[in-house]
């Protein structure tokens, strides 16, 4: 059986840092076992999505690599969800209900004083015919509950948290379509995985009690169950969720210079048993994606992290990778020499600065000045055809006797106007005989 996996963003806002896990998720799942990852635009609720979203959601996963096999829109499958709805109140598995949301809270307060389960009552199945019709008259429109079968016992083996168990008689049948006729999240969902052949459902743990109920509706609608795992939620540092945590969005990270092949590093591994490895590729990542190597606590998502393994992918990357973000004219050689010192793409204009110049260079005193002219001196006898560094220190040593850092830190700071940066071995070619001559003497 070919597995196949969804992601379904509502297009309320953009892509956050736990939607990305999950669509991640999704996608190594399927990416594993040569399966398909679908992509389901959840905007029934026409008053809040925006199509500016979905065309977001949609550029955010391709710049992460994330390409959907297919996609569906809800705005379109009403009909879909009319049909089964028909069928479920054929069965008598949906039934309408008037309370408002005043007397519901009202009756949660009640049963909370008398330590009872907040759940509904279902009171409205007492409701005959006649008091349908006299509701109707009196202009009353019902929303819709699906039925709870209190008979069936509710389990499934979940890939993350092992087996579950849920007593049906402590679940609140759900409200599944508003009095306007619009839908909730419940039902249209399931009716979507039905339809789109999903196998699979990875998703966060704060749905496992929507999942206890969805298992009933894919039972009452006559089809077979897919496979559920649920992940542990994201924290902050700080060891708890926070507001910065649930806004940081893909177009917050790509603004600071976050590569999404560290996005991707990071968020594949974080909450298992196998280290975050910077070194690995999505296709290799998804090579090892294991869900039995999640574990239950909640997973720890540090920016301190994300910056070091963004760094890490940042000197492993080819100039191909990044050539539009690079100054006009910078190759390969230069690329390698200094990529190794950044953290940004966007630090390269700056080591292109340093090698084509103008510099600053920090004033010297009189012996440092001697010792740079003298350097100057050997740079211009030197063979630069091969490894002038090396020449140059290596004449600069046997001149002077110098060694260690007041060997090297003056030349640095003289080619450079930097106490750190790049191998000078690497550097001093690119910078060039003629200007590597002119910065020593000053």
């Amino acid at each position: 059986m070919t597995i196949v996996t969804r992601f379904a963003p509502s297009p309320t806002g953009r892509l956050h840092v736990g939607n990305i896990r999950a669509a991640l998720h999704n996608w190594l799942l399927a990416q594993r076992h040569g399966g398909r990852f679908l992509l389901r635009i959840d905007d029934t609720d026409i008053v809040r999505s925006r199509e500016e979203h979905v065309v977001a959601i949609r550029a955010d996963l391709a710049w992460l690599g994330l390409h959907p096999d297919g996609e569906e829109r809800q705005s379109a499958r009403f009909a879909i969800y009319e049909a089964a709805f028909a069928g479920l109140a054929t069965q008598g598995r949906v039934y309408r209900c008037y309370e408002s949301q005043g007397e519901l809270d009202l009756r949660r307060k009640v049963l909370l004083s008398r330590g009872l389960p907040p759940i509904y009552d279902r009171a409205a199945l007492a409701l005959t015919e006649a008091d349908h019709a006299a509701r109707a008259a009196a202009g009353d429109l019902p929303h819709w509950r699906f039925l709870i079968d209190h008979d069936r016992p509710i389990g499934w083996a979940d890939a993350i948290r092992g087996e579950q168990r849920f007593d049906p008689r402590q679940i609140s049948d759900p409200v599944v379509r508003r009095a306007d006729g619009s839908w909730l999240y419940m039902l249209p969902s399931v009716i979507d995985d039905i339809d789109m052949g999903v196998t699979d459902v990875l998703r966060g743990e704060d749905h496992v009690s929507n999942t206890a109920t969805q298992v009933q509706m894919f039972t009452a609608l006559g089809a077979s169950i897919p496979r559920f795992a649920h992940a542990a939620l994201l924290t902050g540092a700080e060891g708890k969720l926070s507001k910065r945590l649930g806004a940081l969005g893909v177009a917050d990270l790509r603004e600071a210079g976050i590569e999404p092949e560290a996005i991707v590093a990071l968020l594949a591994r974080l909450g298992t048993s196998d280290p975050v490895d910077p070194a690995l590729d999505a296709a290799q990542l998804a090579a090892t994606f294991d869900l039995s190597r999640f574990g239950r606590a909640p997973a720890r998502f540090d920016e301190v992290e994300l910056e070091r393994v963004n760094a890490a992918v940042i000197h492993h990357l080819p100039r191909t990778r990044v050539a539009d973000r690079l100054p006009a004219g910078m190759d390969d050689a230069t690329w390698a020499a200094i990529r190794p010192n950044l953290t940004r793409v966007s630090e390269a204009a700056d080591w292109w600065q340093v090698i084509k110049g103008p510099i600053t260079a920090p004033a010297v005193d009189a012996e440092t000045r001697s010792y740079l002219d003298t350097a100057a001196m050997l740079a211009a006898e030197i063979d630069w055809t091969t490894d002038p560094w090396s020449a140059l220190t290596t004449a600069l040593k046997d001149a002077t006797g110098r060694k260690g850092k007041p060997l090297f830190l003056p030349l640095r700071q003289a080619l450079t106007g930097m106490d750190h940066g790049p191998d000078m071995k690497a550097l001093l070619p690119l910078i060039g005989r003629d200007e590597a001559l002119a910065r020593l003497r000053g």
